[in-house]
């Protein structure tokens, strides 16, 4: 807490993937702080744009095109940021592809850049962020995961087997942390389906146009929960009903889950459009363009998360249940000695 009448110290954020979508409201989301940020993804007419609307919110920003891909290019990226606003202290992993596309349609090419990118992208983000944090002791790197890290679906194995591996690396690396003594804390927040641009750019096998599976939130619900998770110092944020009740149910009847996502998953993530056999993918390099935060699915999305506010305050409402347990057994006893006279 800043004491008063004393300026709180402005913060160095860098985000991946910072172009569009998740990483695109993160931006604006740590802006509105003043923060300063380093935005880095592979599309320049993006970033741009995503500077501009930082400092249009009262930070400040650099852009940095790079491909998370590329541990060098990463490693310089961070070197970059700090050489301009000093020393990192949050850095979050959003940058990601994916195909849809059953796995006997996917090649071996297409599930080495999905992961390279969504896999390897946070790896290297990581080891940037690590190499400076760890030295001051200082900082909190926030990965941008999915309740697909939990629960696999159909016609996203690329995506669901690299966010399979981001959980893995970050309770490994948790640990590490752990063993040192290090200030330095890890989190990672676990998404539901989101109106992103990636809907429009994934490279799609499938013949129909795609879609999140209902119900879908606004990029701003995960950038909310993205700056939360930078300074909340929790080992997981779970991101609405629907990433909570998918996670839960994994742990508690994944095969009833295998045959009830064979029965559904395809058809619920596929609109009646048909697919453009000729559109460009994302997936090796970049859309030219600014696409902005959110997909094309406005209409059907939403802004409000019920599930988020109970996890922000789950500390005040578990002694509230706590005091009103307690209030009702002593309710309880009061009322049985009363009638029994005592």
């Amino acid at each position: 807490m800043t004491p008063v009448g004393m300026t709180r110290k402005a913060e160095t954020v860098v985000i991946t993937g910072a172009s569009a979508g998740v990483g695109r409201a993160a931006a604006r989301a740590f802006a509105a702080s003043g923060a300063r940020l380093g935005l880095i993804a592979r599309r320049s007419e993006g970033l741009d744009a995503a500077v501009e609307e930082v400092r249009a919110l009262g930070g400040s920003a650099i852009a940095i095109p790079a491909d998370v891909a590329d541990a060098g290019a990463i490693e310089a990226a961070a070197g970059l940021v700090e050489e301009r606003f000093g020393p990192i202290d949050v850095w979050v992993n959003a940058a990601m592809a994916t195909v849809f596309a059953p796995v006997s349609k996917t090649t071996a090419e297409e599930f080495r850049r999905a992961t390279e990118v969504t896999y390897l992208g946070c790896v290297h983000g990581t080891l940037a962020a690590l190499k400076r944090m760890r030295e001051r002791d200082h900082g909190t790197i926030v990965q941008v995961g999915s309740a697909l890290s939990y629960r696999a679906i159909p016609l996203q194995a690329p995506y669901c087997a690299a966010k399979f591996a981001v959980r893995g690396f970050t309770d490994a690396l948790r640990c590490e942390l752990i063993h040192d003594r290090s200030n330095v804390h890890v989190t990672m927040v676990q998404m539901p389906a989101l109106n992103t641009p990636q809907f429009s750019w994934a490279r799609n096998k499938t013949g129909f146009r795609p879609q999140p599976v209902p119900p879908i939130y606004q990029p701003e619900v995960a950038a909310r929960a993205i700056v939360f998770a930078a300074h909340a110092r929790r080992r997981e944020v779970w991101v609405g009903w629907p990433s909570v009740k998918a996670i839960l149910a994994q742990r508690l009847v994944p095969g009833w889950l295998d045959h009830y996502l064979g029965r559904t998953g395809f058809k619920s993530q596929m609109t009646d459009e048909p697919a453009d056999p000729g559109a460009p993918g994302n997936l090796f390099s970049p859309i030219p363009g600014d696409f902005g935060a959110h997909g094309r699915f406005d209409a059907r999305a939403t802004e409000i998360c019920s599930q988020l506010p109970l996890t922000r305050n789950r500390a005040a409402i578990g002694a509230g249940l706590a005091a009103l347990a307690a209030g009702l057994g002593a309710a309880a006893v009061f009322g049985r000695r009363h009638g029994d006279g005592r």
